[in-house]
């Protein structure tokens, strides 16, 4: 089997720290650099579109929702997994880019509505396809089975992952 930098790694800390079980990096430290890797490729794909991949991120999960492609901004903060802080500066952002526009909720004023432009939609309607190219792109070596195995795989991992993060913050 090939060996990737990862494996180099491994190798390294083997030689230098026998004792310690470095394995769990095998996974860890290929699911970071991946990331990272798929990060640059995407943000570079949607510069196409005029889009930073945070503005993507939070266009998509309004567009998700369907009509009238409208979350609280609580809502939308958790869905990123943001800060609220964090996600009002990016809603001010695309607000000043005419792609959300945000209104008090009629029952609670204190409670933050965002929701997608027509023009906000039609941008993330274009680059949906973008994103899903450079995903293709990324995964193009790899037979279906495979991808539905590592999926699957991933899906365990996230959701114990954030099971124990619930927990832990609840």
């Amino acid at each position: 089997m090939k060996q990737d930098i990862v494996d180099d790694l491994l190798e390294q800390w083997a030689t230098e720290r026998p004792v310690i079980d470095v394995s769990a990096l095998g996974v860890v430290v290929r699911l970071q650099m991946l990331a990272k890797l798929q990060k640059r490729s995407t943000a570079a794909a949607l510069k196409k579109h005029g889009l930073k991949l945070w503005e993507y991120d939070v266009l998509s999960v309004l567009r998700r929702q369907g009509a009238p492609f409208e979350l609280s901004s609580t809502e939308l903060a958790d869905a990123a997994l943001l800060s609220s802080g964090a996600m009002t500066t990016r809603i001010d952002g695309l607000e000043k880019l005419g792609l959300v526009t945000r209104r008090r909720g009629e029952s609670d004023a204190r409670m933050m509505l965002v929701r997608l432009t027509q023009r906000g939609k039609n941008l993330v309607d274009k680059a949906i396809r973008t994103r899903l190219e450079d995903a293709n792109e990324l995964l193009s070596g790899m037979p279906a089975r495979n991808r539905k195995m590592l999926a699957g795989l991933l899906r365990e991992l996230l959701l114990e992952v954030t099971r124990r993060d619930n927990d832990a913050a609840g």
